[in-house]
């Protein structure tokens, strides 16, 4: 198992970290957190130029055709300037989900739309609170109509279509809704984090069509969100990394009682202690990786952990970076808030910390059982 990216992978990372050093400094990221746009559009149709929206769909639907090696070290990148941009929603989600279970029909309608930046998706699960699971879902599908309610439903606000879970006879079902079409309301909520905006859609017989065959849609929606787990945790390992970069520049430039504060023993230990949070989430992440790359057997555990490793990571970083800075750090003219951020809206993505550590512990027993009895 070779854990590191190929000498063409890393020049993708470097030209897409050059692209988006040029477009997405903080002020980019603050002109979205302090505006009404839902994300930058002139940054999203970027990325699409550039190729890296369809970096892991497949040419005959548009796409560049590359892998999903490729789009994590995307998604690092992306994660590192905090770009306020739909790629999860779009890429990592709808675009994962079609690719799974959509009907060639569909791919051919929709993939061809997200790989050029032409139309945003979003993945409708949640419905309130708390652990998401196939007996709580209260949306119903019926005769190619979906009525119900979905709650938070991430870039919900500029989607121009869902996939939505939702109750169909006795099983869960995955099926399309164009936002666009009559019998959809949306509504915004508020976030920790605008960058990344968050939606209430209401469905009150809304046309759709199903993704995959019926009952089957919570068994596609587990794998979609596995998939997705990696790559949103490479995008996290990107801000966790980032936040440590300006801790210690800052602990290298910020003087006290005649020294830099980086040779006080306190913030030595802070910043080991991210940099340790950061490498092992790095390390998980290969892993997840590979996992992803290879569809191995292991993707369900290796989702999990990177997920949980790179959550904490992130939020460890993002948080220490506001106490090296001490009361700098907490005002609105320094950019660590926007790491802190980003760190507890991604914490959130996809399930919180403590559903991904309980999926953990739950497939590794399962896995443990497996080989007792075999």
């Amino acid at each position: 198992m070779n854990l590191d990216f190929s000498d063409e992978q890393k020049q993708l990372r470097d030209q897409v970290r050059r692209f988006l050093e040029e477009r997405c400094p903080p002020a980019a990221v603050r002109k979205v957190l302090e505006g009404d746009a839902g994300y930058d559009a002139g940054l999203y149709q970027g990325l699409a130029e550039l190729g890296v929206l369809g970096a892991a769909i497949p040419e005959e639907y548009g796409g560049v055709g590359l892998g999903h090696l490729e789009l994590c070290v995307v998604a690092e990148e992306l994660g590192r300037v905090l770009a306020p941009v739909p790629v999860a929603s779009s890429i990592y989600l709808a675009a994962e989900c079609l690719l799974l279970a959509g009907s060639e029909e569909q791919k051919q309608e929709w993939l061809p739309k997200l790989a050029a930046g032409e139309a945003i998706g979003c993945f409708a699960l949640k419905e309130g609170s708390g652990r998401m699971r196939a007996e709580k879902i209260a949306a119903r599908f019926e005769n190619g109509k979906l009525t119900g309610i979905k709650a938070p439903v991430a870039d919900g606000m500029i989607a121009d279509f869902a996939i939505v879970a939702a109750r169909e006879g006795q099983g869960v079902s995955l099926c399309l809704v164009d936002l666009k079409a009559s019998g959809v309301t949306r509504e915004a909520l508020d976030s920790i984090d605008p960058t990344r905006s968050q939606a209430r859609l209401t469905f009150e017989g809304a046309p759709a069509s199903r993704i995959g065959a019926a009952g089957d849609g919570w068994q596609i929606a587990s794998q979609v969100l596995d998939r997705a787990a990696i790559l949103i945790a490479f995008e996290q390992i990107g801000g966790a990394d980032r936040s440590l970069e300006m801790a210690r520049d800052y602990a290298l430039e910020r003087m006290a009682f005649g020294r830099q504060i980086g040779s006080f023993q306190a913030i030595k230990h802070m910043l080991a202690d991210m940099y340790v949070s950061a490498t092992l989430a790095r390390s998980n992440g290969y892993y997840g990786a590979w996992a992803l790359a290879t569809n191995a057997p292991e993707l369900p555990i290796a989702a999990a952990t990177a997920r949980v490793a790179a959550t904490t990571a992130f939020q460890h970083c993002a948080k220490n970076n506001i106490q090296t800075h001490g009361g700098m750090g907490f005002t609105w003219e320094y950019d660590c808030h926007l790491y802190y951020r980003r760190s507890n809206a991604l914490a959130l993505a996809l399930g919180s910390l403590s559903t991904w550590e309980s999926l953990l512990i739950e497939r590794m027993s399962h896995g443990n059982a497996a080989e007792a009895a075999a």
